[in-house]
């Protein structure tokens, strides 16, 4: 298959992994956005889609490891989720267009859609494409799941689309096969790949045919070090930016 044209813009970057946040910032956050853009950084973020199908600017499945609610991400409604603050912090949770209109194109979004076992994937991808649709700012869209990366090459094939894997027992992919089924299910545009994971015999061979990889979580001076050796660009937080 003869491979897409990467948009130029996609590896020029460092990206803040889900936003600039800490110290008292919470991950996510529409504060942790406008640090980075003021330190010159790109954006990667997370979506989980709330019950009544907007995509939400939110990490985990449940609400209790960053905020005081409890239950299950996906089981509130949009007013319901953006009502929620986070713990000791007057940020609330954000949509997706909360953050598009907040960043108004001043700095790439690599938008990671969450996805697990039996979950309806192709809701969230749309959830995620009405929001894009009038937005004009440079941004990729990239998933675990590869059924994201091939309902926007069907749907929006304009949209830059990567592929996220790791190996280690928290992934999908641990083994050769699983990891190269996702690949050619994705047929993605770039992959990120865990830092733990490099270097990687396969990920060096289609690096090496032109394919960018991107890598998370730089959280250190060694992962950087490694990373800025072995990947295209970074995806990074604390100890691990430049």
């Amino acid at each position: 298959m003869r491979r897409r044209a990467v948009p130029d813009w996609l590896t020029r970057w460092e990206y803040t992994h889900r936003g600039l946040h800490g110290n008292g910032v919470p991950e996510n956050s529409l504060m942790g956005a406008r640090l980075a853009i003021d330190a010159g950084f790109g954006i990667e973020c997370d979506i989980q889609r709330s019950a009544d199908g907007t995509a939400m600017v939110f990490h985990d499945w449940t609400l209790d490891r960053l905020t005081e609610a409890e239950g299950q991400t996906e089981a509130s409604r949009k007013d319901e989720l953006e009502a929620i603050s986070y713990r000791e912090s007057d940020e609330h949770i954000a949509t997706l267009a909360d953050l598009l209109a907040l960043v108004a194109g001043r700095a790439p979004l690599l938008i990671e859609i969450k996805s697990k076992t039996g979950y309806d994937i192709e809701k969230s991808c749309e959830a995620v494409a009405a929001a894009l649709a009038s937005y004009s700012g440079e941004h990729a869209i990239m998933s675990f799941d590869p059924r994201v990366a091939r309902w926007f090459r069907k749907h929006s094939p304009l949209t830059c689309v990567g592929l996220v894997m790791r190996e280690d027992e928290h992934g999908y992919t641990q083994s050769a096969w699983q990891r190269r089924m996702a690949y050619w299910i994705a047929l993605p545009d770039f992959i990120a790949y865990h830092i733990a994971a490099l270097p990687s015999h396969w990920v060096e061979r289609l690096r090496k045919k032109g394919l960018p990889v991107l890598t998370w979580t730089v959280n250190s001076p060694e992962t950087r070090r490694r990373a800025l050796s072995r990947a295209d660009a970074l995806i990074s937080e604390g100890a691990g930016l430049a």
